[in-house]
């Protein structure tokens, strides 16, 4: 791609000439994702209840009841309840993947919309962080409409469960940025099928969500523990509990938060980086 035309970043104010603010020219961006939401929210809608709810009726109830019966609950608690948080992140990561993939190849590769934003008074980092706050606007509204829903069932023990939403949020951004990254440093989709096949369906069944990581071969705990769902999971659990703060549970609230900060972090320097040397080149 040839390198984007230089525009100016100002406009005028009662004759004089401001430039715009980063919040000016992200808002600006962030409309046009509101745009495509109000086309296709209701598949969104469908896609982002069926799947957790599912979830929720089979795995909490249904083989929670079995599960209560045999040894009393998971870690002292009903499976219902254990199961919640982890049902929780685990949607939030899958939403997380689902966005950051071929929705974002579109933007690069076949529409090239990202391309567009950068010939209007734009830069790189307002595209990206237009998008994020986009996600994770939609992360945050799903995770607090479907734990009002587990609330319902008995799923949530504590009013302390809405640290899920923001919870949910980080997680996700933990996949979100990494994914960016890669999706503007790949030419195909292939890669985005090997994710969800050999990454993604594995850490739902590894991280804790359904089980505790302990009851995992001793060789493979590790390899959960370095996963950004564990370290959600393990954060959100307490919280729906009833005690975020509890210092027994898992690593840490403290360990979590700063894993999770790590991934968007360096993921976040790596996306910039990338999307730089894809659009701007």
């Amino acid at each position: 791609m040839s390198a984007l035309p230089e525009t100016p970043r100002s406009r005028l104010v009662h004759g004089e000439r401001r430039p715009l603010s980063a919040v000016e020219r992200t808002w600006g961006l962030v409309g046009f994702h509101l745009t495509l939401l109000r086309r296709t929210w209701r598949g969104l809608v469908v896609s982002r209840f069926l799947t957790p709810v599912l979830f929720l009726a089979a795995m909490g109830i249904g083989i929670g009841r079995l599960v209560d019966r045999s040894s009393g609950g998971v870690a002292g608690v009903p499976y219902l309840q254990y199961v919640v948080p982890g049902i929780v992140m685990a949607s939030a990561m899958q939403w997380a993947v689902g966005e950051s993939t071929w929705p974002v190849m579109t933007l690069i590769k076949w529409n090239q919309m990202y391309a567009a934003m950068l010939a209007a008074p734009t830069r790189v980092a307002d595209v990206l962080r237009a998008h994020w706050v986009v996600v994770s606007f939609g992360i945050a509204w799903g995770s607090g409409v479907f734990i009002a829903i587990a609330a319902l069932f008995g799923g949530v023990r504590s009013w302390w469960a809405l640290l899920g939403v923001p919870i949910a949020v980080l997680t996700a951004m933990a996949f979100v940025a990494p994914l960016f990254w890669f999706a503007a440093r790949t030419d195909n989709e292939e890669g985005f099928t090997t994710i969800f096949r050999l990454v993604i369906t594995p850490l739902m069944l590894f991280s804790g969500t359904f089980f505790p990581v302990s009851q995992l071969p001793i060789w493979l705990q590790p390899v959960a523990w370095v996963t950004p769902l564990w370290h959600g999971t393990e954060l959100a659990r307490p919280a729906f509990l009833g005690d975020p703060l509890d210092p027994g549970h898992g690593a840490g609230w403290a360990i979590h938060l700063a894993v999770l900060t790590a991934y968007v972090v360096v993921g976040g320097w790596g996306a910039h980086r990338a999307f730089r040397a894809r659009l701007e080149a």
